[in-house]
């Protein structure tokens, strides 16, 4: 459709705009939605992506000769400073497992003293003040005695006697008394009998402080 002009004249090159195309033309574009690419593969594992490929895990050395031989082989293909580190690491470890075996973690004790009957038995020996604990400095004044007279070193050997044979009456005694409370607290363990008490009577023998496990009970204490 052509529109007129006040003159009269008609202009080919205007035309009437559809409503629909001016509001088209009014409304801003939108924005395309962003194109969201796949990785197309599975995610690659940590050990593949920093290219650390293990190979097969060797066995166990079968004797103490293959396990040299093998320590030797992997000194030889390390540096000095990797020695250093492994060597600090081993030290750093070794004290780790000694901490927790003294501070009585079941896992790091020796098979000797692993089980709920030997830890109460630890309990009643440590919470008892024990004559057999004066074993150990009896001996050292024993060997201190040699030096001195012989006068001394008789009366220094009747003592050490006397003594000795308390000690072994108290040892009889404890391995009974241990044995005898680990049947009430524990009546369906096997462990017990001459194993039991000898185990009570070694400990009760070591000076306190150098008991391992260390004790978790004072002298007194009821278990």
């Amino acid at each position: 459709m052509k529109l007129l002009r006040r003159g009269g004249s008609d202009d080919s090159a205007d035309h009437e705009v559809p409503a629909t195309e001016t509001a088209q033309a009014a409304a801003p574009e939108e924005p395309a939605p962003a194109k969201t690419t796949g990785k197309g593969r599975p995610t690659p594992k940590r050990r593949d992506a920093e290219n650390r490929r293990r190979g097969p895990v060797a066995p166990a050395p079968l004797t103490a000769k293959e396990a040299r031989e093998r320590r030797k082989a992997l000194r030889k293909s390390q540096t000095k400073e990797e020695r250093k580190a492994a060597a600090a690491q081993r030290r750093s470890e070794a004290a780790e497992r000694r901490n927790r075996m003294l501070a009585g973690e079941e896992k790091y004790l020796l098979p000797r003293d692993r089980g709920p009957v030997r830890a109460y038995v630890r309990d009643l020996v440590d919470s008892r003040r024990n004559l057999v604990g004066l074993f150990m400095p009896l001996a050292l004044v024993l060997i201190l005695s040699m030096f001195l007279g012989p006068v001394v070193q008789q009366y220094v050997t009747l003592a050490m006697f006397v003594m000795m044979l308390l000690m072994v009456i108290e040892g009889v005694y404890l391995g009974r008394m241990v044995n005898k409370k680990a049947r009430e607290r524990f009546p369906d363990s096997t462990d017990g009998g001459f194993g039991l008490g000898w185990y009570a009577f070694v400990r009760a023998s070591q000076i306190r402080k150098l008991r391992a496990p260390l004790p978790r009970v004072e002298p007194g204490d009821a278990v």
